[in-house]
Order: C-alpha cells, then structure tokens, then sequence
C-alpha cells in the first residue's frame, strides 16, 4: 500500500513538472503578440506661413508583433488620433479637430527586469492620412482643409507588469514628429503646408502573446 501511495506521489510529482516545463517552453516559443497601447497628450501645428499652435491628442493603435529572436520582433498594424485645440490664422480665431489613421512599422525590443516585469520598447517610420478635418470659425465651418498622405517617426517606451504567462499590461509613453507635410486643398480659405511635431502622450499597454 505504501509503494502504491509512493508511486502516486511520484508520478503526480512527474507530471506536474512534466506540466510546468511545457508551458514554460510555450511561452519562450510564443513569436505572436497582439499589442494595444494609447494614451493622452499634446502635439505643435509647425505651419509655413500660418502662426504655430498646439492641439490636444487622443489616441491609440492596435498592432501584430512578430518576434525573430528573443527579444527583437517587428511589428505594424493600424492607429487612430484624435487632434483637437484652439489655434489662429489669417482667416480669425478658430477651434480645430482632426481626425488621422496612421500605419506604423516597428522594431520591436522586450526585456524582463525581474521575475513579472518587463520594458517594451518600439521605434520606427509611420504614414497617415487624414479622415477628417474641420476648422470652426466664429461665423463659419470648414472641411477637409488639407489632404494627402505624410510621414514621420515614432519612439515608443512600455513599463509591463506580467499579469499572467500570456497578458501583461503597465504604463505606456508615445514621442512622435512627422517628417512630411500635409497641403491644403486647391481653393481653400488658406494655401499652406504643415506637420504635427513633437507629439508626445502617455497611457497604456496591453499585451497579448499567443
């Protein structure tokens, strides 16, 4: 009876670490994760000919990340930022909103600080496009004052807490300066180019790795 119960107890033993290492070796194999990030934050409108302003931003991005070693991966996928704040140019005081889809493409680094936690960084090019654009004047609303598609670069630093083997989730900070300009439409209020610079936000992320 007692080599029996022995046995047992081995072989539970056994298993339980048969258990453990496989989903240890899971984990470690694990090259897909889906990554939310966004945040809050404030952006400078650098215009040529108009004067400077500031806009309010609110966004967030959903992106795929493949991991080719341990801890570098590549990442894209798709984001949305809301733009919003009051600014001024020849045609009066205005309040304006914006709304961009961005295609970013990352490099991707991730590395554990300790037994639950880790820092996620992202850096890389990004382009978008506008999907709406309304300047509101005193007496007056415009549309779809610029147009096209522009560039820029992004840095991204994630601070993670492992709430399990597969979701972490922790504080996200987001810098980021187009490279390109946008242009007005052919016949508008104003003929100008400009670019968001400086954008920075900070929120959070969350990881999902498969």
């Amino acid at each position: 009876m007692k080599k029996l119960q022995t046995f047992t107890l081995l072989f539970a033993i056994l298993m339980s670490t048969s258990l453990f290492a496989q989903e240890v070796e899971e984990k470690a194999n694990s090259k897909i994760s889906v990554i939310a990030y966004g945040g809050i934050g404030y952006g400078i409108v650098d215009n040529d000919n108009q004067s400077n302003y500031n806009l309010n931003s609110n966004s967030g991005d959903l992106v795929i990340n493949y991991k080719f070693s341990k801890n570098f991966g590549v990442a894209t996928g798709l984001g949305l930022n809301q733009l919003s704040g009051n600014g001024f140019n020849s045609a009066g005081q205005f309040y304006h909103e914006r709304d961009l889809i961005k295609i970013p493409l990352l490099l991707s680094i991730d590395q554990n600080v300790g037994d639950n936690f880790k820092v996620f960084v992202y850096l890389g090019p990004y382009a978008q496009t506008i999907v709406n654009d309304e300047y509101t004047f005193v007496n007056a609303k415009v549309e779809d004052v610029y147009e096209g598609w522009n560039f820029g670069f992004q840095l991204g630093l994630g601070f993670l807490y492992d709430v399990s083997d597969r979701f972490s989730l922790g504080l996200n900070y987001l810098g980021q300066s187009d490279l390109s300009k946008l242009e007005t439409k052919n016949n508008q209020i104003i003929n100008d180019e400009q670019r968001l610079k400086n954008l920075n936000t900070v929120g959070l992320m969350f990881i999902l790795d498969f």
